[in-house]
């Protein structure tokens, strides 16, 4: 077996020693200057670009087989800027057809490539020569099959330019490895890059690169990631007409809010928008983005249905999206009606400049709805954000034990906002209605709501001072906490003076309640307000919105047992409600407590008319009028006089 060995190493290294010393004499007899014009001919024929060499030159053909060029520039035509330059291009060359005194490049490496893409309004680019190019030496039985097996770029830099759209991007760091299609039909390539300050590793692979080239369908799969976000997409393409692609598209993000700041997207609001995933049946044609099968997740909400995008000088998204649960709390969690730990309007300015960057249709139908602390059953809602004006549209949603249908339309008018709503529910749990639309804890009850309201301005304050509007309720088999007004009426009819200060406490149950209340620039006026049940109550006065605080005067009245249903009331108190919202004052009137004490009464009417007499006598200067001396020195002169006479 040894001898086998050798007998047959012999040979080979003989041969490898033929083919040692045939490279030294071929890199003594070799035309240097052939050599370069054969690799130049090479390039400019598998490129379609002409190489401008501003440099010098290395040629070298062992021990390593290449050909460098310095300070190298390739150019589409005769006075264009360069597609690309290069500061050192190598041309590696195969060793065998070199032996035989033919030029041959195996593979190309490029050193801090610069790569310039400028598209026209035709949709065609500097680059367009090349692709022509390579379509026509790939093709089967084209004279001059020529090309390379792998092209390298090494810390390289891209800019794209797009007038017509105004775009303009730029990848830095460029490390890539291009397996070009000498032998087999496929092209892939891989590597890593930087875009907008994020590392990105990327790979693309086609399954037919000449029909791709040509612009017919061929395999297609790309796959990107980076830290805000992950793309992958399986399927294939065409570009005919306009670029195509149909597959299946996948996209992941630890946070989408930060994924469209990195892609130059601004993100609306300040809540909101973190874990998101999406993968879906994706039909790309131009700039139209089609998604179908869609399951798509953002935020902890999973849903099914339909999406499609579209960036043709405008971005806008539609969508129809079904889920058996959906939580609004973290895109409403920083926006804030109320200042934060006090009772009056946040007067935080709005941020309204998401509603100009994006066109919204999307419908979304949940069997679970969570906004806040509002649970929702089942719920059907539109939402349409179009030229900077969203209108939100609830076609059915079940809430506090009822149904609400409505709508709110949001619209920008310079710095302001112009807020409208329209809102209908329908038997619903007041308590727990009233409590989370308005803040007030002190009703209960179901009945009806209806809201009718407009108003202008760049805060929660702004908007509570502008308020317009009309709201009306009306309520049955409830009861309002914080007095109890029959017991009240009953205690101060027998006696009026009595626990005055002392009558906070219980409810008052009603049988209907009905409230109508008319809302302008601010100012909330009760116009038909009253409570039937085993007190009645009537209502009048006004409400400010802007400070919250009520100004309400009202009457409280006790009908005999057995009076007739159209007779006076038995007993009727005049009471007072001022003071906020959430606590206020409520107060009887004490002139007619006083007036209805059997004791107290006729005091009162006797200091009242002694202070009237008063009054009278001091404006009129009538009365009876002290005697004075001078006064009563007429009557005794004529004694005096007699008294004097003789005798």
């Amino acid at each position: 077996m040894a001898q086998r060995t050798r007998r047959f190493a012999m040979p080979v290294a003989a041969l490898l020693g033929v083919m040692v010393v045939g490279l030294f004499v071929s890199s003594w007899l070799l035309n240097r200057d052939a050599l370069r014009a054969a690799v130049e001919a090479q390039i400019r024929a598998v490129t379609g670009l002409d190489l401008v060499v501003k440099g010098g030159t290395d040629i070298s053909v062992f021990p390593a087989s290449y050909v460098s060029f310095h300070d190298v520039g390739l150019k589409g035509g005769a006075g264009a800027d360069p597609a690309l330059t290069v500061d050192v291009l190598t041309a590696n060359l195969r060793l065998l057809p070199l032996l035989l005194q033919r030029f041959e490049i195996a593979d190309v490496m490029m050193l801090r490539p610069h790569i310039r893409v400028v598209r026209d309004i035709n949709g065609q680019s500097n680059w367009t020569p090349f692709i022509g190019t390579i379509t026509r030496t790939m093709t089967p039985g084209a004279d001059n099959q020529l090309s390379f097996s792998e092209i390298r770029i090494q810390d390289g830099t891209l800019s794209y330019e797009d007038p017509v759209r105004q775009v303009k991007e730029a990848l830095d760091d460029i490390d890539l490895s291009l397996a070009w299609p000498s032998i087999s039909r496929s092209f892939a390539a891989t590597g890593q890059f930087d875009w907008r300050g994020e590392r990105v590793d990327g790979s693309i692979s086609i399954g037919d690169f000449l029909a791709a080239l040509s612009g017919d369908r061929s395999g297609f799969k790309a796959r990107l990631a980076s830290a805000p976000l992950k793309l992958a997409f399986d399927g294939t393409i065409a570009n005919r007409t306009s670029l195509m692609m149909e597959g299946t598209m996948t996209i992941d993000s630890s946070s989408l809010r930060n994924a469209l700041r990195w892609t130059g997207q601004a993100p609306p609001g300040n809540g909101g928008f973190g874990r998101f995933a999406l993968k879906a049946r994706a039909n790309v044609v131009g700039a139209s983005v089609a998604l179908t099968n869609v399951n798509v997740e953002l935020d902890g909400n999973v849903a099914e249905g339909v999406m499609t995008y579209a960036n043709n000088g405008r971005q806008s998204l539609q969508a129809t999206l079904a889920a058996d649960t959906l939580d609004f709390t973290p895109y409403i969690s920083t926006f804030r009606l109320l200042a934060s730990g006090a009772h009056d309007w946040n007067r935080q300015l709005f941020d309204l400049d998401s509603l100009s960057t994006t066109d919204l249709d999307i419908r979304l139908s949940a069997a679970k709805v969570t906004v806040g602390p509002s649970k929702l059953g089942r719920t059907a809602i539109g939402a349409n954000l179009r030229n900077g004006a969203l209108a939100l549209s609830v076609g059915e949603a079940q809430i506090y034990g009822g149904i609400a249908k409505g709508s709110f339309g949001l619209s920008r008018i310079d710095a302001d906002a112009d807020v409208k709503a329209q809102f209908q529910f329908t038997d619903v749990d007041l308590q727990a209605c009233a409590s989370e639309l308005f803040g007030i804890n002190k009703l209960s009850g179901r009945g009806n709501l209806g809201i009718s309201l407009a108003a202008s301005g760049s805060s929660p304050f702004a908007l509570a001072q502008s308020l317009d509007g009309t709201a009306t309720l009306t309520g049955h088999d409830g009861a309002i906490a914080g007095f109890n007004a029959e017991q009240l009426l009953k205690r101060l009819e027998r006696r009026p003076l009595s626990g005055v200060s002392n009558f906070r406490s219980g409810a008052t149950p009603y049988d209907n309640l009905m409230v109508a209340v008319k809302f302008a620039d601010g100012t909330a006026t009760l116009q038909d307000v009253h409570i039937d049940g085993p007190a009645h109550i009537t209502l009048s006065g006004t409400a400010s919105v802007p400070s919250r605080e009520f100004d309400i005067k009202g009457v409280a009245s006790l009908a005999s047992a057995n009076a007739a249903p159209n007779a006076a009331p038995a007993f009727e108190l005049p009471f007072v409600v001022q003071g906020p919202w959430d606590d206020p004052l409520i107060f009887p009137d004490p002139d007619s407590l006083i007036r209805r004490s059997p004791g107290a009464a006729p005091l009162v009417d006797a200091i009242k008319d002694r202070a009237v007499r008063s009054m009278i006598e001091r404006l009129t200067g009538g009365g009876a009028k002290p005697a004075t001396p001078d006064a009563a020195a007429p009557a005794n002169a004529p004694a005096a006089v007699g008294d004097a006479k003789p005798n």
